[in-house]
């Protein structure tokens, strides 16, 4: 085991990958879902094409957009076929650099992931160029296995976390990419969902309120976002079962189950373990037992 590298009366333990995890500039086409979790994320988009949907906002994102992301917040990457994907993603947990930063009297450097949830800046010319080197700093330092080389990561993270904070507080405005009439569409559909996800949504109920045939909701939103409305419109409701756990494990299963929007327990459960790959049962026993 590394020994702390400390000086004066603060300490900035060693890390292990779950604390701080770095995927730096990956260029493959991973089939990612939307989901969730518990760390906090940045993500930058070095180049070619994604639209990266969030919550219920799509971003189409250009080079040098970065995103900062609360994690619990159902989010997907859609990319497109013959067309590049560029990108670096780091995930942190809160908890531990939260005690790191309360000790140099910095916790507030957090405070964007939480009270934003999801926060897009772009980056252009020599913002851009500076954001990357800090992102190739933090690179070079974990591909080397010395304790320095390794207090040096998380300090060029923490160094991160200070030069995107004022662009959160000014909340400065960022140039996006005009939306197309059908991600508009799809937008609406998100939109919608977000706020009636809960109750029993049909294909007729979306095309009625969007003033659209079913047929076109249905094409548009697969080509937009890479899976079908109801796949998404599941995928919503799961992830707030989770959220609704963590917040309150005394929950039975069929509560929980009428709560988010579904008419059946069964149907409850098989959609969970299909998308999380455990039943209900067990994640809210995993939950339980992680409590003090």
């Amino acid at each position: 085991m590394r020994k702390n590298v400390s000086g004066g009366s603060m300490s900035i333990p060693s890390i292990t990958s779950t604390q701080l995890s770095l995927s730096y500039c990956r260029n493959t086409k991973p089939d990612i879902n939307f989901h969730s979790h518990e760390e906090y994320e940045i993500y930058y988009f070095h180049g070619g094409e994604c639209n990266y949907i969030i919550g219920d906002q799509i971003h189409i994102l250009s080079p040098g957009d970065l995103i900062l992301m609360h994690g619990l917040t159902l989010h997907r990457p859609k990319t497109f076929e013959n067309k590049e994907y560029h990108r670096t993603t780091l995930h942190f947990d809160q908890v531990h650099f939260r005690g790191v930063l309360r000790q140099m009297g910095m916790e507030y450097l957090l405070n964007p992931f939480f009270s934003l949830q999801s926060y897009r800046i772009s980056f252009r010319d020599v913002k851009k160029e500076e954001v990357e080197q800090l992102f190739l700093s933090m690179n070079q330092f974990k591909q080397m296995d010395d304790a320095i080389s390794q207090y040096r990561f998380q300090l060029a993270f923490l160094d991160m976390l200070a030069f995107l904070y004022p662009y959160c507080q000014e909340s400065l405005a960022y140039n996006s990419e005009p939306q197309s009439e059908k991600e508009k569409n799809v937008q609406k559909i998100i939109t919608f969902i977000e706020s009636h996800y809960k109750e029993d949504i049909t294909l007729d109920q979306l095309g009625e309120v969007l003033f659209l045939s079913k047929y076109y909701l249905v094409k548009i939103f697969k080509e937009v976002t890479g899976v079908t409305i109801f796949n998404y419109l599941f995928h919503r409701r799961i992830n707030q079962a989770k959220i609704e756990l963590l917040m309150n494990t005394k929950l039975s299963i069929t509560e929980l189950s009428y709560l988010i929007g579904f008419k059946h327990p069964s149907h409850f459960s098989k959609v969970f373990k299909e998308i999380t790959g455990v039943t209900p049962e067990h994640y809210k026993e995993v939950i339980k037992a992680k409590m003090p």
